[in-house]
């Protein structure tokens, strides 16, 4: 028998298939130094430099991670996430007879710390400013990496410098802002293209105390919990950057006091919860990537109960691979 021929594509499905491929095209015609803006501010932390003081450092700053540089090579070291201080935190829970010694911890000592509570190590991803965004894109997905630090060469002492960091979410605003006309295209709802995750949600109660949630964390290797009520209404969300505000000081004993309390102590200026259905469409997620600073989107049902939680990870892999015959090496 002779093949079948292919359906013929929807005209929703074509206006789609030309909003992602002209997204593509821009992505690899533009930079990473291209989502700069023209203003901003970069602190690179020495690996030299105290645990306990670089946590200060983020929190004076209203920022959640910075580049790492070691002086006695001087090269570009990785990135200080809140991952690293849950890292830290495992290892109070695991040597608490260490507690003592935490406080003289260094950045350099991080490496030790994932290797002695068994963690994977964060891989040190960096990527030249000058490269093709899309190439930038493709690398975080590959590493799960949620920011990239850029990294480029001194033409006059040849030693590496770090320009700054480029997050998913400044990514795929960049792409909001500049390709509105593309990104009206995608008409297709949530549900229709399968974005994000829907099964096997770990959630937890406004009472659970931190430390539960961060081995939940932990366990599940995903850097958010959805905090519900008895009738899994979503109430609230806990994220791996809420960890830092817990521990100011060094404080690890905090670590005890409820979910609810340490919502408390997030700074003024967190974007908030943006929450979205099953039936929304790609192009109104733009739209709210575009006017507002968003993390995830948390889907809801009309009764504001949990259904499932988007990812910018997840937004990102469906505009760069979506209907791509071979992803298996970005999977």
């Amino acid at each position: 028998m002779a093949p079948s021929e292919p359906k013929p594509l929807s005209p929703l499905d074509k206006d789609q298939l030309q909003g992602l491929n002209s997204i593509r095209e821009f992505l690899k015609v533009r930079t990473s130094y291209d989502v700069l803006p023209l203003s901003f501010r970069l602190i690179v932390l020495d690996t030299e430099l105290l645990i306990k003081k670089s946590l200060s450092i983020l929190i004076q700053n209203s920022i959640v991670s910075a580049p790492l540089w070691d002086s006695r090579t001087a090269r570009f070291a990785g990135i200080l996430t809140s991952t690293d201080f849950i890292n830290v935190i495992q290892y109070y829970c695991q040597f608490p007879d260490e507690m003592s010694k935490l406080d003289q911890f260094r950045l350099n000592s991080l490496r030790d710390i994932e290797k002695a509570i068994g963690a994977v190590p964060i891989e040190t991803v960096s990527v030249h400013p000058s490269k093709p965004l899309f190439e930038a894109c493709l690398r975080m997905l590959k590493t799960r990496a949620r920011r990239i630090p850029l990294v480029d060469v001194d033409s006059e002492t040849n030693k590496e410098m770090v320009v700054s960091v480029i997050t998913q979410y400044r990514i795929l605003k960049f792409i909001a802002v500049n390709n509105e006309h593309n990104t009206v295209l995608l008409k297709k709802t949530v549900l229709d293209i399968g974005l994000g995750t829907y099964s096997k949600l770990a959630t937890a109660r406004m009472s659970d105390s931190v430390l539960d949630v961060i081995h939940l964390m932990v366990d599940q290797n995903i850097s958010c919990i959805p905090i519900v009520d008895g009738n899994n209404r979503l109430l609230n969300v806990f994220e791996a950057v809420d960890v830092i505000p817990c521990i100011k000081g060094g404080i690890y004993e905090e670590l005890d006091a409820s979910v609810g309390e340490a919502l408390c102590k997030r700074p003024d200026e967190s974007p908030g919860i943006y929450t979205c259905g099953e039936n929304d469409r790609m192009d109104s997620i733009f739209d709210t990537i575009r006017k507002s600073r968003v993390h995830r989107l948390i889907v809801v049902d009309d009764d504001n109960k949990l259904k499932g939680i988007i990812s910018l990870s997840d937004v990102l892999k469906y505009v760069l691979l979506s209907g791509v015959e071979d992803t298996s090496n970005w999977s």
